[in-house]
């Protein structure tokens, strides 16, 4: 497991849990979108973050 920085939320740290999931230090799940990108499960809202660990890549 990794930590990546939400850079749309006040520079939040994010603790991926998962290849696809992280969460953030609120307890709010993030689903990546793309290397840089994730979905708040919540909101809906994209966030901008550091890149995820991969193992595919």
């Amino acid at each position: 497991m990794s930590w990546l920085f939400d850079f749309d939320d006040d520079d939040d740290m994010l603790m991926q849990i998962s290849d696809d999931m992280a969460m953030d230090s609120d307890g709010d799940l993030m689903m990546r979108m793309g290397d840089n990108m994730a979905m708040d499960m919540d909101s809906g809202e994209l966030h901008i973050t550091s890149a995820w660990d991969d193992d595919e890549d």
